[in-house]
């Protein structure tokens, strides 16, 4: 029912015409949708029910993720609703968790400020500090390309609280308002027209009440939020490339060329057909993540980093198999499929793109090599260290 649901929202709300039309003005995304989805109940699937949430689980969440991805849909559903929603019901105070009522019923918006610049993806290169000063914390420092940041109304900020740069211990969580003193916010686009800031803390001033879960200890928290942020990113992913094979099949039944359709030509139909195998391949790995997130955390990270990988390469290959059927006018910014290309992209880079999250892989699984193999992977984690 919540499929269907999703399916007939994105034929209504999800149609290229208003994707262009939103973007021409502007706009982050469509608050008439978000609303929208609120009333649906959507935003507090992954809420727990003591916070006016439904207490539903990742697959649930993933339903929403695809559909969005078929619809090219920007509303902030992945920053809010899964990965900052996930760090408040795993580890906030009674008070913070207040806000999850908010994230439900679409009054509250957050994003989580992960990255820094040269931190390559790696969740413990924070070089943002915050300073104990009595029972109060003072933060200073950089963040970089924070998704949804235009439009969050709190955000989550990371910050080494002891510690170097790089190490795992140290790491802390801060929950503080859009509008706190010293917090400057630079919004910028990025290629797929998502919305993204930078922000500079500078004498940020925050009591201990501000601090999200443990001190020191926020890494872990970190990667349990992302992990599920990942795993509906990917389904976003494969409900954008189920649009962009339907589209690309479309349009070969209906192009002709030589006094026939392309469509009939067998090299065109072999090309289609590892386009749909891409698809499957994708969704198998989709199926892992869903089911790696239940299991224990070595196993979860794994299953994690090796779906991330096998779904960026997957979504990729298609993107650039349904640009280059369309032949010259693929590229166009008028035609849907350029988009959904830089989409999943963009989709493919977010919390460690299809390199890095293989290398993770090894990594993870150093353990259960053999030791030839163990070591040949040690010079590719240190290129991408």
């Amino acid at each position: 029912m919540l499929a269907d649901g999703v399916e007939r929202f994105v034929r209504e709300y999800g149609r290229f015409e208003q994707w262009r039309r939103l973007t021409a003005d502007g706009m982050a995304f469509d608050e008439a949708n978000w609303q929208r989805m609120a009333d649906m109940g959507w935003l507090a699937l992954g809420i727990p029910e003591e916070w006016g949430g439904m207490g539903a689980s990742a697959a649930e969440a993933m339903i929403v993720g695809e559909g969005m991805g078929r619809g090219l849909l920007r509303e902030p559903f992945v920053s809010s609703c899964v990965l900052a929603a996930r760090l408040l019901a795993k580890a906030g105070s009674p008070a913070q968790c207040k806000l999850l009522g908010g994230i439900a019923d679409g009054s509250v918006r957050i994003a989580v400020a992960l990255a820094e610049a040269g931190g390559r993806f790696h969740l413990n290169s924070v070089g943002t500090r915050a300073a104990a000063m009595g029972s109060r914390f003072r933060l200073d420092g950089r963040k970089s390309w924070v998704p949804d940041g235009s439009t969050a109304h709190w955000f989550i900020v990371p910050a080494r609280t002891c510690g170097c740069e790089g190490d795992a211990s140290g790491i802390s969580l801060f929950l503080l308002p859009a509008d706190t003193p010293g917090l400057q916010r630079t919004d910028f686009r990025s290629p797929d027209h998502q919305h993204l800031s930078q922000l500079q803390l500078h004498n940020v001033e925050l009591d201990a009440a501000a601090l999200l879960g443990p001190l020191h200890e926020g890494l872990a928290l970190l990667e349990y939020g992302v992990e599920h942020a990942i795993a509906v990113r990917l389904a976003e992913a494969c409900g954008a490339m189920d649009a962009v094979c339907d589209m690309t099949l479309n349009y070969l039944k209906l192009r002709k060329q030589f006094g026939t359709t392309i469509g009939s030509f067998q090299a065109l139909q072999h090309r289609m057909v590892d386009m749909c195998i891409a698809c499957e391949e994708a969704r198998s790995m989709l199926q892992l993540a869903l089911h790696g997130l239940e299991a224990s955390v070595p196993e979860r990270q794994k299953s994690i980093a090796a779906a991330k990988a096998r779904v960026g390469q997957c979504g990729l290959y298609v993107g650039y198999q349904a640009v280059q059927l369309h032949g010259g006018v693929g590229t166009s910014d008028e035609l849907a499929v350029s988009h959904y290309l830089k989409r999943l992209i963009m989709i493919d880079t977010a919390f460690g793109n299809a390199d890095f999250q293989r290398a993770r892989f090894i990594a993870l699984s150093d353990t259960d090599l053999p030791k030839e193999l163990a070591q040949a992977s040690e010079p590719v984690l240190k290129g991408l260290a």
